[in-house]
């Protein structure tokens, strides 16, 4: 510093004390410019008084030389000291060349540089906070801070500060968010410290509502929350607990559109406090904000879904995520399947609404007929668009949601749970929403076939339960249940196809479409017969799944549906099947079901009396079809009564060819005519004189088979049968009615006779083109 300069009103003693290497005597001349600025103060001489200060900061605090840097930190102290209550007129000047030293190298000196401050700002007070922004800005650089004295020094300074803004009414809030917002992202564990403890105090001033600037620094603090130091988790957990509080209590000045997207990404991050928080408020915001979240509810579910099928080790998230699900749920209701028209929001703070953007994205993101998804709903921040402050309705984008639901759905490495409360979601869609979920009908269909393959039988049960809902619901009686620019459901040439109506005589009926219902049952819709149609298409190309839930899918079918729909249109469709092994395969399964399932108990009652023209009709359609399986057109006779067909049938079976499985179907029916299913044919056994032919088509039976264990059981029944010389066959015994309800029958049993040999003649030719003659001949059997 040059000696010869002139300092006035500093004295020649008090620059050289300043610029003294001893802290003893920079303070002493301290107290000398204190003394001289209160002599200006008195005098009111303003002009000294800045020139005092301006020569403190550009001389000595902005100075190059360390010492000179120390004496202008505590002169600039001692003038605040001096001017008291008027420090406030001259604060700029006097923080600017201090907080300028809070970036030293030296950390002595930014220790007096934060000393000097706590003296500056404990004689203004609350005139400082004009100055707010700056102050905190350095005091956040300051609390990161290596050197532990610097440290400490900020610590006392930060509370000086937070006292003030507490007891002051006059902190501007709207001035101070955008640094904070800014500060929030701090990686240094300090400085986050810092972000916190402020956020607490500012949350806790009466005057402050930190509320209302919640979005902009939500985030923030959830990035926070997976901070590795256990204190800081714990700090910033306690700070989102009162915002949470405060949002419970005002409800109605909460912005929650704004914050959903936020939730939205928290939801599916790794950190399990940071995942369990934002799920905990995403439930509150779905119950508070009721519909104003309905905007969100893909994104919504892109993060809850996946967290339905988290172990016991994230039981937590788990449960908090299943009532965010069915909360989310209750949301929509039947008003939703109007036209998208404006509705009144429900909620005063619903004037929050997604922008354009979002809206949009929604709106266009339905699931193709693939299935796929688009990669933001993977839990990117472009998951939705900011909400802005218009007033707009809530409108429930279903195309967004289908998509979501689709592509969990079609994800088979994604949990059980999960597929369930996606396919709960679409079955809830479709009885609260079926006009605009058929749109959307094309593109599930496919994944819900192939989700009949899943190995949860709870998973089967609830994909049958939409799959029924779309075959049976009113909203799809239309000719083409897809939008007109839309994918369709076509049956391609691999495909089982629809009959033609001209071919459907045994299933038209007036008032019906072609082949979607018969007389007697409740019409359904026009996905019924393609339900069907691809369900057989799906047994035929798996086979292991028709063995293994062939049975049970159908069975579930017939308590959803109505039994005589599915086997009157299944029997129609396997009557032109054109792999007549899986035909014969199919309708041996299907009549299994018939004879022994407790769910067609209704049906076989029916079959039982054909005395109506709908049961003789579903008796026809089903014959022709069970002719793809000799035993099984037998079992169906005797369900039906038609002892004497039975037996003419039988005497047919000396032209077919006997194999090891042709045996092996007798020797089952033989166990089931002992089943509860036929108690009424064994007590007929009895009535020997008008059940003539049921005794000759159960020895014809017993003919067949070889001296078997059936053979034996079955010869032990007949050798039951009362007076066995009633059996010939005289012409009073032919006038004799075949059985209890033939005198009403009008079927033309020649003309079934003639179907089953063509049948039955037509297998013949496919096993032997098949298999060749030489290999078919080493599996008969010669009896």
């Amino acid at each position: 510093m040059n000696p010869e300069k002139d300092f006035a009103p500093l004295t020649p003693n008090i620059v050289r004390a300043l610029n003294d290497k001893l802290y003893e005597k920079r303070k002493v001349a301290a107290l000398e410019i204190e003394k001289l600025v209160r002599e200006f103060v008195a005098q009111n001489n303003t002009v000294q008084i800045k020139h005092v200060i301006q020569t403190l900061s550009q001389e000595f605090a902005l100075s190059q030389h360390p010492h000179s840097r120390k004496g202008g930190l505590i002169g600039l102290a001692a003038c605040s000291i001096a001017l008291g209550k008027d420090s406030g007129l001259y604060l700029k000047e006097l923080i600017e060349p201090v907080l300028t030293c809070f970036n030293d190298a030296d950390s002595r000196l930014r220790y007096y540089a934060c000393e000097a401050l706590y003296n500056i700002v404990k004689v203004a007070r609350g005139a400082v906070l004009p100055h707010f922004n700056v102050l905190f800005d350095g005091l956040s650089k300051l609390a990161a801070d290596p050197d532990p004295n610097v440290k400490s020094g900020s610590e006392l300074l930060d509370r000086l500060l937070k006292d003030i803004v507490t007891e002051s009414n006059k902190f501007d809030l709207v001035g101070f968010i955008p640094l904070l917002r800014e500060r929030i992202y701090s990686n240094n564990q300090y400085a986050r410290q810092f972000i916190i403890s402020w956020i607490l105090v500012l949350e806790s001033v009466p005057d402050i509502n930190l509320l209302d600037y919640l979005p902009e620094i939500l985030d923030g603090l959830f990035q926070i929350l997976g901070d590795n130091g256990k204190e800081i988790r714990k700090m910033c957990e306690v700070v989102l607990g009162e915002f949470l509080k405060e949002i419970k209590k005002n409800p109605s000045s909460v912005k929650f559109a704004e914050m959903a997207n936020i939730l939205v990404i928290h939801c599916q991050t790794t950190d399990d406090l940071i995942q369990l928080t934002a799920m905990c408020w995403m439930r509150e915001f779905i119950q508070l904000a009721g519909r104003v979240m309905l905007p969100y509810s893909s994104g919504i579910l892109t993060a809850v879904l996946p967290c339905l099928a988290y172990d016991d080790r994230k039981k937590s998230i788990k449960e908090v995520a299943n009532v965010c699900n069915q909360s989310l749920m209750k949301l929509v209701t039947p008003e939703d399947d109007e036209p998208d028209e404006p509705k009144p929001v429900v909620q005063k703070q619903a004037e929050a609404k997604p922008e354009d953007s979002s809206a949009k994205q929604e709106g266009t993101a339905s699931g193709g007929p693939d299935g796929s998804c688009d990669s933001s709903f993977g839990g990117s921040i472009g998951v939705f668009s900011p909400a802005s402050t218009e007033r707009a309705p809530v409108t429930l984008h279903l195309d967004g949601i289908v998509q979501v639901l689709n592509c969990h759905l079609s994800d088979m490495a994604i949990g059980m749970m999960t597929r369930i409360a996606v396919l709960k979601w679409l079955y809830h869609l479709y009885i609260k929403t079926p006009r605009k979920m058929f749109r959307h009908t094309d593109s599930l269909f496919p994944i819900l076939l192939q989700t009949l393959s899943d190995e949860s039988d709870e998973v089967i049960l609830k994909d049958l339960e939409v799959l029924a809902e779309i075959a049976s619901s009113p909203a799809g009686q239309t000719d083409d249940a897809g939008p007109p620019d839309g994918p369709d459901l076509r049956v391609g040439h691999s495909e089982l196809q629809v009959p033609t109506p001209g071919r459907a005589s045994l299933l038209s009926t007036p008032g019906a479409k072609g082949l979607e219902c018969s007389p007697s049952t409740p019409t359904m819709n026009s996905y019924f017969y393609k339900f069907m149609i691809n369900l057989l298409k799906r047994f035929s190309s798996e086979r292991k799944l028709l063995e293994v839930r062939g049975a049970f899918i159908i069975r579930q079918l017939c308590l959803l549906l109505n039994a005589e729909n599915i086997f009157h249109s299944m029997a129609d469709i396997l009557l032109r099947e054109e792999d007549l092994k899986f035909a014969s395969t199919m309708v041996h399964t299907l009549n299994t079901i018939l004879l022994t399932s407790t769910e067609l108990f209704q049906l076989r009652n029916q079959l039982k009396d054909l005395r109506t023209p709908e049961s003789r009709n579903l008796f026809c359609c089903l014959y022709r079809s069970w002719c793809h399986n000799p035993v099984t057109t037998v079992s169906l006779c005797f369900l039906t009564q038609n002892y004497r067909h039975a037996y003419d049938l039988i005497q047919k079976f000396g032209d077919l060819e006997v194999t090891v499985d042709f045996l092996t179907e007798v020797d089952k029916l033989v166990q089931l005519i002992e089943c509860p299913i036929f108690t009424y044919l064994r007590l007929q056994l009895l009535d020997v004189k008008n059940n003539p032919y049921l005794i000759k088509a159960l020895y014809g039976l017993l003919m067949l088979l070889p001296q078997s264990s059936a053979f034996q059981l079955l010869s032990h029944r007949l050798q039951c049968v009362p007076n066995p010389e009633l059996l010939q066959t005289e012409d009073g015994l032919k006038a004799a009615p075949r059985s209890q309800n033939a005198d009403s029958l009008s079927i033309d049993y020649a003309e079934l006779l003639q179907h089953f040999e063509r049948v039955q003649k037509k297998h013949l030719e496919v096993r032997h083109q098949r298999s060749g003659r030489g290999d078919h001949l080493d599996r008969r059997v010669v009896l």
